[in-house]
């Protein structure tokens, strides 16, 4: 038996005995030390006859660290064993991984010593010779390797670009009448990077505070060079700025003067070089891969600087140098730039470096006040949108007036930022995060939280393969700067952001996020409707935005891939549904786009109960169309109205809807428990739905002692013998109605009964 080799023995057990014991000790080991090892599997002829032999001998693992060779190995790999006893042959790498790799045979020496994995480094010269493979005829010697999957790839760090130097740039002789300092304060960065070390994401000696598992790393700033800020200023510009260093104190205030809303010192220069420089540095570290991600606190700001002008607080325009250089040193691996601009203010220098720009998509929102906010000028509107080889890559979101808050800038990330981002594919995301729309900045006088901000930065992380750069643009109010800052890099290091409470935008908000939707189609056919539902959804959308806007209602999320977009904008409630208050369940009919309003919700909200409602629309009677429609009844029972602390409960059904809520009643035997009363509304085109006392045998009498059904007079309940016959107690109370017509007139006829049966019931608690 010792000379038998794995053959001979059968290659299957050798497998289960291998994955066995690879997976007890991949069992035993931390996640992150076993990303990058192999377990090694001695050969037979290692083992000193030791071998899975029928002796109950069971070779040696051992583990080590993955060769580069074998990082590209499928993940289906299970193992590497050698077919026959002195190690030549084929590999058994499992049926599909045999047909790829088969054949393929690596020496193992440089297992022999750990190595960590080398920092990619990416060249603007691709040119650059392929590592030699290995001679087909090469055959394993030594020790032969089981693979484990690599999944992810290693971890690498959250970048922070700071330097103190960059508050040099300050005002030189600021007026003596004014108690406080320059919007443009040199304090801004500062007040963020201690924000961001006494939340202990960055090590600083002077901040005697834990520091979290896998902090911030330092990404060293550097001076821009003239060529760099010569992709986007002239020379003129550049000479300009730079000439400010020999200056006297007097040539500087005076020329400060010429300019629109800017200050020099002597230092200024020196400033700007390195805020241009830090968001080069950061830019490229995330590019070449030494980073995941990166946050650039630095200043002066850019987003204003035009190429022959600064202007705005803004000497260079940081951004657009960074994502300039990135473009030209590394034209592969960052072709296509996306940036966004969430500063309250439009970022006309960026707009205007990337006019042409095919490769860039520019993507802002700022409060415009139809030209009339800074900057001002039609050349922050929603018409436009690039020019030439680049029209369609500029998109202005442009508020019509302060006051925006959270839900406006989720509502215009949902429906137009993300919808183009994910088209547009970019190779690098740059943010230019100006943080004066936060709550709190007078200047932008808009109320964003610092948990928005994190959530724009969420949705903006899957971008890119993860390739984002945050460069601090605005921002005055500097306990907002520094916790909004600090929000945005908690998310880039991984932290999931906090709940927003308030999803609704307001009517200007979201009235200016469709404006641009609609103008943005003609470049952007993600941002338009589905040709098949064209009309349907964009009546839905508007329904919907009037029943939030006049019944303070809000729509509720399905979770269900196969109805969540055949009922999308159709489930809403008021925004106490869960509240131990009483509840309204009502399921109708589409309400006619003329009317203006659902006359079914006037009417009930005539009423004047203490309700909510859930509200879903209807479409063609199908056979699919129905099933989906019980299948919403149920997922609404199930997740929204069986938990909820309502004192009680009733269900409202008005047409066609009506048998969805008897088809609760059948399948949910818990259902008529839980609720107070069933009102229904009938017209001749609705048969009469009914319980079956399958499940609970006293079903119908429950329904028949709890229920109004009010059917039209003429419907067929009523033609021939059914005139005076008594309603069997399976289709509940039911009443027959004066009113020969639509379900609308009988709400109408109807409504004092419904008012009084509710509000009789309301003190009685659940169903009698």
């Amino acid at each position: 038996m010792d000379d038998m080799d794995i053959d001979t023995i059968g290659q299957e057990a050798a497998r289960e005995t291998l994955d066995s014991r690879a997976r007890h000790l991949i069992g035993g080991l931390d996640r992150p030390a076993t990303k990058n090892m192999v377990l090694v599997v001695p050969r037979k002829t290692d083992l000193n006859g030791s071998t899975i032999d029928g002796h109950g001998n069971e070779p040696e693992i051992h583990i080590r660290p993955v060769p580069p060779e074998l990082a590209e190995i499928s993940e289906s790999t299970k193992y590497l064993i050698p077919n026959n006893s002195n190690g030549q042959g084929p590999w058994e790498m499992g049926q599909e991984v045999g047909r790829q790799y088969g054949g393929m045979k690596k020496r193992v020496e440089s297992l022999a010593a750990p190595a960590s994995p080398a920092p990619v480094h990416l060249s603007p010269n691709p040119a650059s010779p392929a590592p030699a493979s290995p001679s087909e005829d090469e055959l394993l010697e030594g020790e032969v390797a089981w693979a484990m999957p690599i999944t992810q790839p290693r971890m690498l760090p959250t970048g922070l670009c700071y330097d103190v130097r960059m508050r040099y740039h300050c005002e030189l002789d600021p007026p003596k009448q004014r108690l406080d300092f320059h919007p443009e304060d040199p304090r801004r960065i500062y007040h963020i990077y201690r924000e961001l070390c006494q939340a202990g994401l960055y090590k600083d000696p002077q901040f005697n505070v834990p520091i979290i598992d896998k902090p911030l790393e330092r990404i060293p700033a550097r001076n821009a060079t003239a060529p760099e800020i010569c992709l986007v200023h002239t020379a003129n510009h550049y000479n300009s700025v730079a000439s400010t260093a020999a200056m006297t104190d007097e040539s500087l205030i005076h020329l400060e003067r010429m300019y629109d809303s800017i200050y020099f010192n002597k230092l200024t220069f020196s400033s700007a070089l390195l805020s241009a420089g830090g968001a080069i540095e950061t830019c490229k570290a995330v590019v070449s891969g030494r980073f995941k991600n990166a946050i650039a606190v630095i200043r002066p700001p850019g987003h204003h600087a035009e190429c022959n002008r600064p202007m705005g607080f803004c000497l260079f325009d940081n951004v657009s140098i960074a994502a300039k250089v990135c473009q030209a040193d590394y034209s592969e691996a960052c072709r296509k730039v996306l940036i966004l601009d969430w500063d309250v203010h439009h970022g006309n220098g960026i707009q205007q470096a990337f006019e042409q720009d095919p490769n860039v998509l520019y993507i802002s929102i700022h409060v415009h006040e139809d030209g009339n906010f800074y900057p001002p000028g039609p050349y922050g509107d929603h018409m436009h949108c690039g020019a030439g080889p680049g029209l369609g890559k500029n998109i202005n979101i442009p508020w019509p007036t302060k006051g925006m808050g959270d839900a406006d800038y989720l509502y215009a990330f949902q429906q137009v930022v993300m919808p183009v981002a994910y088209d547009f594919d970019p190779d690098l995301v740059i943010i230019a995060a100006g943080f004066d729309a936060a709550i709190g900045d007078q200047l932008g006088g808009c109320f964003v939280t610092p948990t928005c901000y994190a959530h724009m930065a969420h949705m903006l992380m899957p971008l890119a393969k993860g390739k984002l750069v945050v460069c601090l643009e605005g921002g005055y109010n500097l306990a907002s700067i520094s916790k909004s800052a600090l929000a945005v890099t908690r998310t880039l290091l991984g932290e999931p952001p906090d709940r927003i409470a308030d999803t609704r935008p307001t009517k200007s908000g979201a009235a200016t996020v469709d404006m641009v939707r609609v103008y943005q189609r003609r470049f952007w056919p993600c941002l338009a409707l589905d040709s098949k539902t064209n009309t349907k959804d964009a009546l839905r959308a508007y329904q919907k935005q009037q029943l939030c806007d006049e019944f303070d209602m809000m729509e509720l999320s399905v979770y269900r891939e196969r109805i969540s977009k055949s009922f999308k904008h159709q489930v809403l409630a008021t925004t106490n549904y869960a509240d131990a208050v009483p509840l309204i369940v009502f399921f109708h009919d589409p309400y006619h786009h003329q009317t203006g309003q659902d006359p079914n919700m006037r009417r009930l909200a005539d009423a004047e109960l203490d309700i909510d409602e859930l509200n879903y629309d209807k479409d063609f009677e199908t056979a699919k169309r129905s099933a989906e429609r019980n299948e919403l009844a149920i997922y609404l029972w199930e997740n929204y109205i069986e938990l909820n602390d309502s004192t009680s409960t009733f269900f409202m059904g008005v047409g066609s809807p009506a048998k969805e809520i008897v088809h609760i009643l059948n399948n949910r035997e818990t259902f008529f428990q839980r609720i107070t009363g069933i009102i229904l509304f009938l017209d001749s085109s609705n048969p009469l739905p009914s319980v079956s006392d399958q499940n609970t045998y006293y079903l119908s009498k429950w329904f028949k002692q709890n229920s109004l059904v009010f059917v039209s007079g003429d419907h067929a309940q009523w033609a021939g013998d059914g005139a005076n016959k008594k309603p069997s107690k399976r289709f509940g109370g039911v009443r027959r109605s004066e009113v020969e017509g639509g379900v609308n007139d009988m709400l109408e006829k109807h409504r004092e009964e419904v008012v009084e049966f509710v509000g009789a019931r309301m003190g009685g608690g659940r169903g009698r």
